[in-house]
């Protein structure tokens, strides 16, 4: 379980989120959907302790970065570091010791070049595989299908399957619905820094119809289409 109470940033004069309150329990996977902007990012990095925040941020496995699995929508790559030295390192940062990591290549990797030279969607599906590895409870995956090919996406569904079937946190984000809906069980909607609206499966259809119209408002109106 992580529970999020309160939890405020701004940078400057810049309010970024406003008291956001989150519950996030065990075995259950949970969408943040939101536009570009709307402080997604944000509000994972003040979770995993890597922003200073106003509010609280529990859990009951302490401390919470020691059991919880990041991937960031960008990841960063030392320099001549190969694939399979970078899930090595991950996995001697959490004490777990890593054997034939070939057989736990779930997206077939090239683990031996450096992985500064991997495509966006191989760096993602790396630092998936690498979390994946650590043995985390908990998992915070930021666009986890973003700039990803259609056959890897299929297997990171999955993936998020069988985190749950095993008693996970799972939280992903996206700003497109669709990739939320068939693999959450509650999806928030954050916008301009705090949460508009909340729904279990049996309300995504609404918050989904909400966001559009958000979204798109009368932006096409006055455009001239030729």
């Amino acid at each position: 379980m992580i529970e999020v109470k309160s939890l405020s940033k701004n940078y400057g004069s810049k309010m970024v989120l406003h008291n956001i309150d989150l519950r996030f329990e065990d075995g259950k996977v949970y969408g943040i959907a939101g536009e570009n902007g709307a402080g997604k990012t944000t509000m994972f990095r003040c979770i995993a302790g890597l922003e200073n925040h106003v509010g609280e941020v529990f859990s009951d496995r302490k401390p919470l970065k020691n059991h919880l699995g990041l991937m960031m929508t960008e990841q960063f790559f030392f320099n001549k570091m190969t694939g399979r030295e970078y899930i090595r390192l991950l996995c001697n940062a959490r004490g777990v010791d890593i054997t034939d990591i070939n057989s736990k290549n779930l997206f077939q990797l090239p683990l031996d070049e450096y992985a500064t030279v991997y495509s966006t969607g191989m760096k993602k599906k790396l630092a998936l595989t690498a979390v994946l590895l650590q043995s985390n409870q908990y998992f915070i995956l930021d666009e986890p299908y973003n700039g990803v090919d259609f056959q890897s996406n299929l297997i990171i569904t999955e993936v998020i399957h069988k985190l749950k079937s095993l008693g996970k946190t799972v939280i992903i984000s996206s700003h497109i619905f669709s990739t939320l809906s068939d693999t959450c069980d509650e999806i928030h909607w954050l916008s301009q820094g705090t949460i508009k609206k909340s729904a279990e499966k049996e309300g995504f259809a609404a918050i989904e119809s909400e966001m559009k119209k958000a979204g798109i408002g009368s932006a096409l109106d006055h455009f001239d289409f030729k």
